[in-house]
């Protein structure tokens, strides 16, 4: 994971530099820079305006004593469209603006829910408030390394 986030952030910005130097020479600096300043002002201005929209949603999904995941993740990757919007790029900005698209946004959400729910396993702890005691059939599990410790011949660390 090291080793793709450094090469991650190695070679995007070189990539992004070629593309925004191709750019200045088939146009000019000047159209290049306001390019790159024009995206970045209506990148801040769509990813505001999805963010509040999505907080909205998070504040009446709470209201009405759901729990806001769907909510969370879209204010989550908003906040991502929004910072990669605001570096100079037009990969990035690229990027940024189709994580702006709802219908978009929707398949990285399915995408990152399917990463990581092939990672983890999570169970939901009922407590009943009314009888003031917590079910015996529920349990929480996380990702392990195979050995059980219910197991008496399995030596633990």
């Amino acid at each position: 994971m090291f080793v793709q986030l450094l090469l991650i952030l190695t070679i995007v910005p070189f990539v992004e530099l070629a593309i925004l130097l191709r750019l200045a020479d088939a146009f000019s600096w000047s159209a290049t820079l306001a390019l790159v300043i024009v995206t970045g002002i209506v990148g801040a201005w769509l990813a505001r305006r999805e963010g509040l929209r999505a907080l909205a949603t998070l504040q009446s999904e709470m209201a009405a004593g759901h729990a806001p995941a769907d909510a969370i993740v879209d204010a989550l990757l908003i906040f991502v469209a929004g910072v990669v919007l605001v570096t100079p790029g037009v990969l990035t900005d690229l990027c940024g603006f189709c994580l702006l698209v709802p219908a978009i946004r929707a398949v990285v959400k399915r995408r990152l829910q399917r990463f990581f729910s092939n990672r983890m396993v999570t169970m939901r702890y009922d407590v009943d408030m009314t009888h003031d005691h917590v079910r015996d059939d529920t349990f929480v599990d996380v990702e392990g390394d195979g050995r059980d410790v219910n197991d008496s011949t399995t030596s633990l660390p």
